[in-house]
């Protein structure tokens, strides 16, 4: 296998070096982009495996972010852009680790990279082929509320900027070959597999969303208008669906009471999730602060089993949402949620702790805040390389506080939700803590 032989992203790919000095970066989110960043600024050579067919990670799904508001995107795209361009960054999409073997300093790692049916390096992202393609398929990249085509980039800012075909929602019409001027599209393309040699490893792999279903008594996926969090962020975004435009799925009504519920799936000892999630009540508090920016008449009413605003800014935050915006906080756990079959409105029962008595209210969307989840798509790979999980799954790293980014195995790293739930900035400053850790390897002084 010839590693010289892997077509990355990068315009400016380099000849590569001795394997003492590569690094490997395994996620593509915001903490393995900050970390490949850092360390090849440091002038290692850097490889950023990604499974997705662009960088970015669930921030590239949000709208903004707590406690400033600010613009996701904003933050997240100059960073897509400074990966994209970096001389010492290789980064492959649509890859996946098949297996580690080796030590620090000379790892060697296997990895197959799915066909994109299209050549990266011609493709401009003109979207030529996007328009004349006639198969629509729900969007994984919008929660599968809009829709794609079979031929799509999945979202704007997507690096690299190129398109991807679903082979199998694909009917071979051959109408986006004929829209390429570029001649980037290839449907002889097949699946490759590399082997690489790297000095260290940071995995970054992330984390994934529960699964609400678990609770049925909230009727997701059985009352159109309960959503998730992650629903609610791609309805609310001018990127979406609904172009920023929130509705209900149910009816397309514009919400005028909305209700957030949080703590689900995070806490609960029947369940195997017996942790705190950490972002929940700051992203359910962002998500009622954003439905009362598009809408200042709307209600907004968020129940929880306390409040946990932990960080910088955090409690400020909460405060605001209370004082200023008017939100109502319920401290409570909500039992059922029925559906009024004439208004399709949503009929919601809960105790109040606080003022000790039982609430009955009736909502016209309900947004369910789900917890995070350790990813399991490396399962197989963490045991191969002896890196240990936690009681949760995570990954459990070396010390909790002399040695919070370093595992037990000498030279593999660990970052953002990987290691346990975390906020975008702590993400980030993981990041960069794993990438200071492994140029230590590198440079031969560890």
């Amino acid at each position: 296998m010839n590693t010289n032989a892997i077509e990355v992203s990068s315009s400016q790919a380099t000849e590569l070096v001795p394997a003492s000095l590569n690094a490997m970066v395994i996620g593509g989110g915001v903490a393995g982009i900050q970390a490949a960043l850092d360390i090849a600024n440091q002038d290692f050579e850097v490889y950023l495996i990604e499974k997705a067919p662009s960088i970015g990670g669930k921030m590239a799904m949000l709208d903004k972010t707590f406690p400033t508001l600010d613009c996701s995107a904003c933050i997240l795209t100059p960073r897509l852009s400074e990966v994209s361009r970096h001389p010492k960054i290789h980064t492959l999409t649509l890859s996946e680790v098949q297996s580690i073997t080796g030590k620090a300093g000379n790892f060697k790692v296997k990895i197959r990279k799915k066909a994109r049916y299209v050549h990266e390096e011609r493709c401009s992202g003109c979207g030529n082929c996007i328009s004349e393609c006639p198969v629509e398929r729900p969007n994984p990249f919008d929660q599968n509320i809009g829709f794609r085509k079979a031929i799509y980039i999945p979202f704007a800012q997507a690096t690299p900027n190129a398109c991807t075909i679903d082979l199998e929602s694909c009917i071979h019409c051959n109408r986006c070959l004929k829209a390429c001027e570029r001649e980037a599209i290839d449907f002889n393309m097949e699946d490759e597999e590399y082997e690489l040699e790297v000095g260290t490893i940071v995995f970054a792999t992330g984390y994934e969303l529960f699964d609400v279903t678990k609770y049925p008594r909230y009727g997701y996926m059985k009352l159109d208008n309960v959503i998730h969090a992650m629903e609610f962020e791609r309805l609310i975004n001018a990127t979406g669906p609904t172009h920023g435009h929130l509705i209900r799925l149910g009816d397309g009504k514009i919400p005028r009471n909305i209700g957030f519920i949080q703590c689900v799936g995070a806490r609960d000892v029947k369940l195997g999730v017996p942790y705190c999630s950490r972002v929940c009540c700051m992203y359910g508090i962002k998500l009622g602060i954003m439905a009362k920016e598009h809408n200042p008449d709307t209600d907004v009413t968020i129940y929880y089993a306390d409040v946990r605003a932990y960080g910088k800014g955090y409690e400020e935050f909460y405060q605001m949402a209370r004082k200023r915006y008017g939100i109502h906080f319920v401290n409570g756990r909500v039992g059922e949620i029925s559906e009024d079959p004439e208004t399709r409105n949503l009929r919601l029962i809960s105790d109040d702790i606080i003022n000790d008595s039982i609430v009955h209210a009736e909502h016209d969307l309900i947004v369910i805040s789900p917890g995070i989840q350790p990813s399991t798509c490396s399962e197989a790979i963490y045991e191969q390389i002896g890196v240990d999980l936690d009681d949760e799954g995570y990954i459990e790293e070396s010390h909790p506080i002399l040695g919070p980014v370093s595992t037990r195995n000498r030279g593999i790293f660990v970052c953002g939700c990987s290691e346990g739930p975390k906020d975008i900035p702590d993400s980030v400053a993981a990041g960069s803590a794993a990438a200071m850790k492994a140029t230590i390897i590198l440079s031969g002084r560890a």
